[in-house]
């Protein structure tokens, strides 16, 4: 995990061993030789490319076992629903303007926004963390247009946000029931208000599955089986 806050995600009396921080290319390939590694399976978020690009290339050089899980798509449509493939797509339509636009896309593609901060009201819910905040501040949201708040949201209080901002639109990545999409998928359709969704990026898992039993079946049996890199 990247930060010291999702180490609380894990009980304390569990037999795991949380490691914190970032890995490029060489620190995973130290990592994975230091940990004896014996296989991966792949559970960061699926807007994460990066991250798992980088475990399957280390897992076909190690020739280790690796497994993609992905966590379920919401399948049903939303009233009033744009599926988008990218944010470039809704940056170079009109789809903004004039709307009073709630982005949940997390900090780091609000400064694709800076050129709409003209044309739409827009505000942003980030997570309170330092990085979040400078980053929204920088792309142009004025702190009264922030929110720094972390999942999960309640269905009352993600539409009582909504309503007292009068919200027309919200801009969110498709992640799932785990990003809490369901929530604002139905509050979206109670309010009437215009639902964006980012669809995931394409990645080409080696091998994946949107089952947990699968996932952690996977992880014992290679635990069991003692192989380490080579």
């Amino acid at each position: 995990m990247t930060t010291a806050s999702a180490r609380s995600l894990y009980p304390s009396a569990s037999t795991l061993r949380v490691w914190v921080g970032r890995l490029d290319q060489q620190q995973l390939e130290n990592f994975l030789q230091v940990h004896q590694i014996r296989c991966i399976l792949d559970a960061s978020h699926p807007f994460a490319v990066a991250v798992s690009e980088l475990a399957i290339a280390a897992a076909s050089r190690y020739q280790l076992p690796y497994l993609r899980y992905e966590r379920p798509k919401l399948e049903k449509s939303t009233p009033n629903e744009i599926v988008l493939d990218s944010f470039k797509a809704l940056l170079s339509g009109d789809y903004l303007k004039g709307q009073r636009v709630l982005l949940i896309v997390g900090y780091r593609p609000l400064e694709q926004f800076c050129s709409w901060q003209s044309s739409a009201v827009l505000f942003a819910r980030i997570l309170p963390s330092v990085p979040a905040l400078e980053a929204a501040l920088a792309a142009g949201f004025a702190p009264d247009r922030l929110i720094a708040l972390r999942p999960p949201v309640s269905l009352d209080l993600e539409r009582a946000l909504w309503q007292q901002w009068q919200i027309s639109m919200v801009v969110s990545k498709a992640s799932g029931v785990a990003g809490g999409e369901d929530v604002k998928r139905q509050v979206a359709a109670e309010l009437g208000v215009k639902w964006v969704a980012i669809a995931r990026p394409p990645v080409s898992y080696p091998h994946q599955t949107g089952e947990m039993a699968i996932a952690l079946e996977f992880c014992k049996q290679h635990y069991a089986s003692g192989s380490t890199p080579n």
